[in-house]
């Protein structure tokens, strides 16, 4: 109870992040793909548009996407240890790592170079002007988060004001 209440605090408050902040998530710098990056694949609802449009943000920064769509999100989840807190529309696993939910291209690049000791990234929830959420110029802030075995979650990345 006391972890989920710390994943709670930490997505909603900030936290002290444990990486830099960055402003945009699309500002028009590409981080290269790291050399000999695995496909990518994306478990969706099969009627799901968000995700559709963040999967072509992942291919518009060169990842190879195996999209599978499923009736079966829950198990999905459950089979790659999403915790609740941490749940979104869609989750997909590359190298090991989990990626759940509309997390920018460039700290699914960041993870890659730097293979921290983790589960995975997500964002959780369905935020307003992440990659795939776009509604005109409408923007609400949001944290990427970590994620592990025992749900414990620290921010990767957080954007504000971009």
């Amino acid at each position: 109870m006391l972890i989920k209440y710390f994943v709670i605090a930490v997505v909603i408050l900030g936290g002290s992040a444990a990486f830099a902040g960055q402003t945009s998530w699309d500002d028009g710098s590409m981080e290269p793909l790291p050399a000999n990056t695995a496909d990518i694949t994306v478990y969706r609802d099969p009627n799901c548009g968000c995700c559709k449009d963040w999967i072509s943000h992942l291919g518009r920064h060169h990842f190879k996407v195996i999209d599978l769509p499923s009736d079966q999100m829950d198990a999905i989840k459950k089979k790659y240890a999403v915790p609740k807190e941490a749940a979104s529309c869609h989750t997909a696993v590359i190298e090991g790592y989990v990626i759940e939910g509309h997390v920018p291209a460039n700290d699914i690049k960041r993870l890659l170079r730097i293979k921290p000791a983790i589960t995975g990234l997500s964002v959780p929830g369905m935020t307003t002007g992440t990659p795939g959420m776009e509604m005109g110029s409408r923007k609400d802030p949001f944290n990427v988060i970590t994620f592990d075995s025992n749900g414990v979650a620290d921010i990767f990345n957080s954007y504000r004001d971009y």
